[in-house]
């Protein structure tokens, strides 16, 4: 089940901290429950995104984003994710999730957040891409920026993101049409 309770406490945390831009880092910390293991007894791959998701969202709400959302009826939706985990998280352990958006191109808003164990070791990396939507379909980030009262032109792409976004061109789809 997703972790309502927990998102709930981690909004009410968040609304009343101070605004961030659209690149700053925002940083959330977190507990690995019982609910959260897997069979081997760590944090399972499948709530590790979960628990970044706890973090995205307020992330989105310091941001002018949030309010963008709201007053145009958008939503966000995810687009694809690329995940490298290095460290196991134990159950009952604290880490600090680092969020920060990225860049953008013509469709997707690009976000990287990173799972740091209490002892300095980073667990976990991921880059999101996200995507804003309207009722017709993908809302484009220039239209988002404006929306936000930001400049449109995206940061730089950084090579790395870049070289996903590439990768990601050249996945068929619908994939295993064997």
């Amino acid at each position: 089940m997703y972790p309502f309770i927990r998102l709930a406490y981690g909004i009410l945390r968040e609304r009343k901290k101070p605004a961030i831009g659209i690149t700053d880092t925002m940083e959330t910390t977190h507990i690995c429950w019982p609910w959260d293991i897997d069979i081997w007894m760590e944090l399972n791959n499948g709530r590790s995104l979960s628990i970044y998701d706890l973090a995205r969202i307020p992330l989105a709400m310091r941001t002018p984003l949030w309010k963008a959302l709201r007053e145009q009826g958008w939503l966000m939706t995810m687009a694809g994710v690329s995940v490298r985990w290095r460290r196991r998280v134990r159950m009952f352990d604290k880490v600090t999730i680092r969020s920060r958006g990225v860049c953008w191109d013509d469709k997707f808003l690009y976000i990287e957040q990173t799972m740091w164990k209490s002892d300095g070791e980073c667990a976990s990396h991921v880059l999101y891409r996200t995507a804003v939507t309207d009722k017709n379909g993908i809302v484009r980030p220039d239209r988002v920026c404006e929306a936000m009262g930001i400049p449109t032109q995206s940061p730089p792409i950084p090579d790395w993101v870049n070289a996903w976004i590439e990768a990601e061109a050249q996945r068929p789809w619908p994939p295993m049409q064997d």
